[in-house]
């Protein structure tokens, strides 16, 4: 795999970015907009991507592979959770903000960039892997990652504040249903039951999934262009985050998995998907939470700049 190709598709990535810049600047795109395309992506496009993934006419992956995939991803999201709760200590980071720094470390944007980045660096074949990651991830984010943030709200609160009650689990839990877990699992069936699907379905979930790529990079653009710079670059320890989280720990898990698993292509999904920056759902549920978010956004604004270099770095230890 040449690193000329990741480096372009994170070029491509950044210019899409920037696309969405100027858009929000020219008040072509609004912050409303943009939850509206967040939707939008969440809900139609990234399935149909995923979905549509599950019906190449290439060489289907075997059951074996499929389970040592579940099993290598869930390790690595096992290490992910360490490296969560380690980071914050080496950094000495404050103790009020270790939950930030633990959300940004195991939730990287699997989704938003994620799916196109290894769709064009991997090919499509490689979808149903990211399918299986995806899965993964959306388990742990409402059952993990909003434990740690409902510990972290209450220590938060101050007395006469509203903080989350029992009554808000039944609201997360149901959220396990949702359009990231359903089009996961989805195309894991379909992939296995080998359907026959008539033209006009597949052409169709085609022409949706690939709006991806440019919707989501246009809803992070929107994201970018209202930060301050001067808020974004002026926390060192940020910096020795994204150097640690986003290119010695893919890194790391590769080596520590290639004398575990000879499948390639289940290795090299497994790199990219813990190479990405942060994701922003960890930011979406603290929001939900009322709680402070200044950190968890500056963290995901400044990994995703720095994915840039970081991404075609950590890709130079992909399996050729």
């Amino acid at each position: 795999m040449s690193i000329t190709i990741v480096l372009q598709q994170m070029v491509i990535i950044f210019i899409l970015i920037g696309i969405g810049m100027i858009l929000f600047r020219r008040k072509m795109l609004s912050e409303e907009s943009s939850k509206q395309i967040s939707g939008i992506i969440i809900n139609v496009t990234n399935p149909a991507l995923l979905i549509c993934s599950a019906f190449d006419e290439g060489p289907k992956a075997s059951l074996r592979d499929l389970g040592t995939a579940l099993v290598a991803y869930a390790a690595v999201f096992a290490v992910l959770i360490a490296m969560g709760f380690l980071l914050p200590y080496l950094l000495r980071v404050p103790k009020n903000l270790h939950y930030a720094y633990q959300m940004l470390t195991v939730f990287g944007n699997v989704g938003f960039i994620g799916i196109p980045l290894a769709s064009a660096v991997l090919g499509s074949e490689s979808l149903i892997y990211v399918s299986i990651f995806n899965l993964l991830f959306n388990l742990l984010v409402y059952t993990f990652g909003v434990s740690l943030l409902r510990r972290a709200a209450f220590s938060q609160a101050a007395e006469g504040e509203s903080i989350p009650t029992a009554s808000s689990k039944s609201s997360w839990l149901q959220k396990f249903v949702n359009a990231g877990t359903i089009s996961a699992l989805f195309t894991i069936l379909f992939y296995l039951g080998n359907f026959r699907v008539p033209t006009i379905v597949t052409s169709t979930l085609s022409y949706t999934g690939r709006a991806t790529t440019l919707l989501s990079m246009l809803v992070l653009g929107v994201s970018v262009a209202q930060i301050v710079p001067k808020e974004i670059f002026s926390h060192p320890k940020l910096y020795i985050f994204t150097l640690l989280r986003q290119i010695l720990v893919p890194i790391g898990c590769i080596l520590l998995m290639r004398g575990l698993i000879e499948n390639k292509l289940i290795l090299n999904t497994m790199l990219l998907m813990v190479a990405v920056p942060a994701a922003n759902m960890p930011l979406m549920l603290a929001k939900q939470m009322d709680m402070e978010t200044d950190a968890i956004s500056q963290g995901i604004i400044l990994t995703t700049i720095l994915s840039l270099v970081t991404v075609p770095a950590a890709c130079l230890f992909l399996v050729p």
